[in-house]
């Protein structure tokens, strides 16, 4: 048996996942509606919304099979999210790579399997959309396009849950988003012992900028913000706008000394983009960093809590 690879792209796609905060949540009409459509033009008895977690593969939506999640090191989908196209095992016994599966020897008695990856909106495949028969079988083109048509309609679904965790205008994750997401990271970082910092922002004399130049620009100066948080920050770090011009980055594996540069660095771009903008004002922040503390901050509330008070003290300094 063959154990599927770790896609390049594994952290983005965990922290992805989780933001839905979709797994091991109950069965919805919008995702069975999928799978039973799936099942009735395949003829086939099992078909599945299928999410690849760290070590399992869960199912969303599961018609025909008795359970709800395998381990991800015999799961089919864990090597169809490896690929950009439909996956397709017309007949698991004379796969060598799926012949001694546990899901080919015993229940349900894999013979044949095709799934299409299910992408999210940033690119991550999550999971798929998959067909499974008990009995080998031709998989053609135009079943190819039906299932990819299937397909495309679940991950307009899981996109509508993405939604509802992501910042409309400015690309990145809402509070709730990244309450979710942060305390998923901070959970990892006990159990792992590895350290990390929040920086807290609040963007300086934003309330001017929206009188004298109009919301618009306002919003404008939000979505500038955005970017250079994630020219700036790395793709493992967890960035957000909390609300208002509140933003708020969670730093993994890193210390608050370390965090400090990213601060410079963050200065240095928005200084850039200030002098070539020439927009009439300037983008600037208060911010306040906090490092964590297991002991102190088993919950994100509390980090953000003191990452706010700390980006208050300092505001308020200037004043």
């Amino acid at each position: 048996m063959q154990k599927p690879e770790i896609p390049s792209d594994e952290q983005i796609r965990l922290e992805t996942l989780r933001s839905l905060d979709i797994l091991d949540t109950p069965a919805e009409e919008q995702f069975d509606r999928l799978t039973r459509t799936a099942k009735r033009l395949f003829g086939v008895p099992i078909a599945l919304v299928s999410l690849v977690d760290e070590n399992r593969q869960w199912f969303k939506s599961c018609m025909g099979l008795n359970t709800r999640e395998t381990s991800r090191d015999i799961s089919f989908c864990g090597h169809a999210i490896l690929g950009n196209g439909v996956f397709i095992i017309p007949d698991a016994l004379a796969d060598e790579r799926f012949s001694d599966n546990p899901l080919v020897l015993n229940e349900p008695n894999i013979r044949f399997y095709a799934g299409c990856p299910l992408r999210a909106p940033n690119g991550s495949k999550l999971g798929t959309l998959c067909i499974i028969d008990r009995q080998p079988k031709n998989f053609g083109n135009e079943d190819i396009e039906a299932l990819m048509d299937l397909a495309s309609m679940v991950e307009r679904e899981l996109a509508a849950v993405q939604m509802a965790t992501m910042d409309e205008l400015t690309g990145i994750s809402n509070r709730r988003g990244f309450m979710m997401l942060a305390q998923h990271s901070l959970n990892l970082c006990t159990r792992q012992k590895i350290p990390a910092t929040l920086i807290f922002f609040d963007l300086d004399k934003f309330k001017p900028i929206n009188d004298t130049f109009g919301h618009e620009e306002g919003d404008h100066v939000l979505g500038v913000f955005a970017s250079r948080m994630k020219i700036v920050f790395r793709d493992s770090d967890i960035i957000a706008r909390l609300g208002g011009d509140e933003f708020v980055a969670l730093l993994n594996n890193t210390s608050e000394d370390h965090a400090k540069e990213f601060i410079a660095r963050f200065i240095q771009s928005l200084e850039s983009y200030n002098r070539e903008a020439k927009r009439g004002y300037e983008i600037s922040f208060s911010h306040g960093i906090v490092e964590f503390n297991p002991d102190k901050h088993s919950m994100i509330k509390t980090l953000l809590a003191d990452g706010d008070l700390l980006m208050y003290q300092l505001k308020k300094s200037r004043l």
